[in-house]
C-alpha cells in the first residue's frame, strides 16, 4: 500500500482499526464472517483449516484457556490486517467518499517535484511543501484509480497532474506549458 492509498484510507476512518491481532480476528469473525469459518477464510485469504484454528483459539480466549496472541505467521497477520482495513467502517467510508467527490479535499504534501516548460527551465527535482484545496473531480479520479488497482506510480502521476493544474498553474491563470512530475513523496495527508 502506497502513501496515496494510506492517505485516502486514513481520511476515511473516524476510528482507527484495532491494533491487537486478537481483536482484529474477533472483528473479522463476528462482523465480517458472521461466525462462519468458510467466510472467515475467504475474507482473510487463508485456508478454511486455518480459519477453523483461529475460531477455536477465539473460543479458548473467551473461556480463559489461552492467553496472549493467537498463533499466526507474519504473512497471515498481514492478510488479517488488510481484511480488517477493507471491512472497517463501510458506511463511513462511503459517506466520506461521496463528500470528497462532491466537495473536494485538502491535500498536505511534502515531496520532490520536477518541472519542464518552455526554454530555460530545469527538471531537477525541487523539494516543496504544499497545502492545496483540491476539487472533487481529483478525488473521484484518485478513488477510481485505487479501485482499479492502480500502482503507486500511476496514482502519483494523477496527483502530479492535479497539482500542476490547481497549484502550479493556478487553474490556467499562469505558467502555460508547465509540466510537473512528482518524483518522491516524503509525507502526505488528506483531509476529507
Amino acid at each position: 500500500m502506497g502513501e496515496i492509498d494510506e492517505g485516502l484510507e486514513r481520511a476515511e476512518r473516524t476510528r482507527p482499526i484495532p491494533v491487537h491481532l486478537n481483536t482484529r480476528i474477533k472483528f473479522l469473525w463476528e462482523k465480517v464472517a458472521k461466525e462462519d469459518t468458510a467466510k472467515l477464510a475467504q475474507a482473510a485469504g487463508v485456508s478454511q483449516r486455518t480459519a477453523q484454528r483461529w475460531a477455536h483459539a477465539l473460543k479458548a480466549l473467551a473461556e480463559g484457556q489461552l492467553t496472549g496472541d493467537i498463533p499466526m505467521t507474519k504473512a497471515n497477520a498481514k492478510k488479517v490486517e488488510q481484511a480488517v482495513r477493507t471491512a472497517w467502517q463501510p458506511r463511513v467510508k462511503n459517506r466520506v467518499r461521496r463528500q470528497a467527490e462532491k466537495s473536494g479535499f485538502m491535500l498536505h504534501i511534502q515531496g520532490s517535484f520536477g518541472f519542464s516548460s518552455a526554454g530555460g527551465s530545469t527538471d531537477d527535482p525541487r523539494p516543496r511543501m504544499i497545502t492545496q484545496k483540491m476539487p472533487g473531480d481529483v478525488a473521484k479520479r484518485l478513488y477510481e484509480a485505487r479501485d482499479a488497482g492502480a500502482s503507486q506510480a500511476q496514482q502519483e502521476a494523477l496527483l502530479a497532474e492535479a497539482l500542476r493544474d490547481h497549484y502550479f498553474k493556478d487553474n490556467g491563470r499562469r505558467a502555460d506549458g508547465l509540466d510537473v512530475e512528482l518524483n518522491d513523496i516524503s509525507w502526505m495527508d488528506l483531509e476529507l
